[in-house]
């Protein structure tokens, strides 16, 4: 995949100032599940906008660009790809994989190597935009740089994919039921999934 994050990072970057409420809901639905406490990493972490406004202490992303971004709000970040973290085993409390997921070259690898650097019941945190929802299939549909490189999924792939990887326990809020440029306010999460186009998949190391 050739480095469309890195050629267009401010393109991405400003994606959230115009679709403030899409950013926002996204940010309700994963503070849900997300800990409270801990150590924990952002795979993908991109400009920084989660890890920064979640807490998040460390980032890892491939793009040099994004991550001089990431460093200025705040966020330890080091240029690595999710496949090869750059983590000891069994040293971080929680993961979370915002969109990321599907830009990758290998998504089980990475779930494995996020398996291998959590501690036991260390917690993961998805966050995808359902294939199988109208978001994703409008996304499909829409000549983005970005998502005409992503491999979508739907939510019971991403279920299966961390139960082969050796995650349980797992969870789904949903959030975003309108195309975000229709947004005019931030929506409430809700549990379970099917009817928002956003949606984060949580589960435990077993």
């Amino acid at each position: 995949m050739s480095d469309i994050f890195g050629k267009y990072y401010k393109k991405y970057d400003a994606w959230y100032d115009r679709h403030k409420f899409a950013f926002l809901s996204e940010l309700e639905a994963i503070k849900k599940v997300l800990p409270r406490d801990g150590k924990g990493l952002e795979i993908g972490v991109g400009t920084g906008r989660f890890a920064s406004r979640l807490g998040i202490k460390y980032g890892i992303d491939p793009s040099e660009k994004m991550l001089k971004i990431a460093k200025k709000r705040g966020v330890d970040v080091r240029r690595a790809q999710g496949e090869r973290l750059p983590f000891d085993s069994s040293t971080l409390d929680y993961i979370i994989i915002i969109i990321t997921l599907c830009f990758v070259k290998d998504p089980v690898r990475v779930l494995l190597e996020a398996k291998r650097v959590l501690k036991k019941p260390g917690k993961i945190i998805i966050g995808i935009i359902d294939k199988d929802n109208f978001l994703g299939r409008f996304y499909q549909k829409k000549k983005s740089p970005f998502y005409i490189q992503a491999h979508f999924f739907g939510v019971k792939e991403i279920a299966n994919l961390l139960k082969m990887s050796g995650f349980g326990g797992v969870s789904y809020y949903q959030t975003i039921y309108k195309t975000p440029e229709k947004m005019a306010s931030v929506e409430r999460p809700k549990k379970g999934f099917g009817k928002g186009g956003f949606v984060v998949i949580s589960a435990k190391k077993k």
